[in-house]
């Protein structure tokens, strides 16, 4: 199976920049079929896209700018938000004399990105990914040539978050799951089960230990901390402790056979730390099944790909 990479990955590949030196080398590249990258300079009031091939100028046309446009499952937006950054796409043809414009087409290089990629993800495959925006509901990501997929904000990581801006940034690379595949081109994503087990994470942190955390959620019996990513542990009641807030907590416990790791809060306060990038237990291209819980929990709690 090709790997088809997010949009913007190509653009400073030597490649890629060889394709762009010269009309020469853009015929070449027209004549094999190769997706280039270049950066939109302008979108028009018709919803063209101009773009800049450092050579000459080309024309994506409204109609070749994404898939989907033309029966509206696609929104305007996909093609005007493309302005000042990278876009793909291939050559359809060359002007001759060459102060005029190529016509280009990124519907055509998001075709290939579905039959020869896209398409043939399976649940359990780990792909890459690079965020394009962030909603209250989940992290829209690139997943091949300006391809779209959403990852769930419940399925970002096993401590819950607010927003998916807790844990990403746009325009940031990461690694996800595929979840689910509804269509050729319609792909759910996951995040949580690459953060690790509950095992993986706990053996970073040890009682009479105090160590940094993130409040995620007070409540009347307590407060939920955040120690990583996939790690939370409740803390006893503080007065003046709010959600979002950094914290300093001492580790009480830490309870295996019940995934339960007991807190006392120090402090807390406020703080515009930026997330961590997220650090990845696993590195292979594929799993069948993931399993959070301990061996003997009295819980347990898995996912299976199918």
């Amino acid at each position: 199976m090709a790997v088809i990479k997010p949009e913007g990955w190509l653009l400073d590949t030597a490649e890629n920049r060889e394709a762009l030196r010269s009309p020469a080398n853009l015929l070449r590249a027209e004549e094999e079929g190769r997706t280039v990258e270049a950066r939109a300079l302008v979108c028009d009031s018709s919803h063209n896209l101009i773009v800049d091939l450092g050579c000459m100028k080309g024309i994506i046309p409204r109609e070749e700018g994404a898939l989907g446009l033309d029966d509206g499952t696609t929104r305007d937006i996909a093609v005007i938000s493309r302005v000042n950054k990278a876009v793909c796409f291939k050559i359809i043809s060359l002007p001759h004399p060459p102060d005029k414009m190529a016509v280009l087409s990124r519907r055509a290089a998001q075709e290939e990105a579905v039959r020869l990629y896209i398409s043939k993800l399976k649940p359990g495959d780990i792909i890459d990914a690079r965020v394009t925006h962030l909603e209250p509901f989940g992290c829209f990501v690139d997943i091949g040539c300006g391809i779209a997929s959403l990852i769930p904000i419940d399925l970002i990581s096993v401590s819950r978050i607010a927003h998916p801006r807790d844990r990403f940034r746009v325009g940031q690379d990461i690694r996800a799951v595929v979840k689910s595949v509804e269509g050729p081109s319609r792909v759910c994503l996951t995040h949580k089960e690459l953060l690790g087990t509950w095992e993986e994470n706990a053996a970073n942190f040890t009682p009479g230990e105090t160590v940094a955390g993130i409040v995620r959620s007070v409540e009347s019996y307590g407060i939920f901390v955040e120690l990583a990513p996939n790690l939370a542990g409740l803390a006893e009641p503080k007065e003046g402790v709010k959600p979002g807030q950094h914290a300093s907590v001492f580790i009480k416990s830490l309870i295996p056979e019940k995934m339960k790791v007991k807190l006392i809060i120090v402090d807390a306060f406020d703080a515009e730390y930026k997330p961590e990038e997220p650090y990845y237990y696993i590195t292979g291209d594929h799993i069948d099944r993931w399993v959070y819980s301990p061996p003997g929990c009295e819980k347990v709690i898995e996912t299976v790909f199918k």
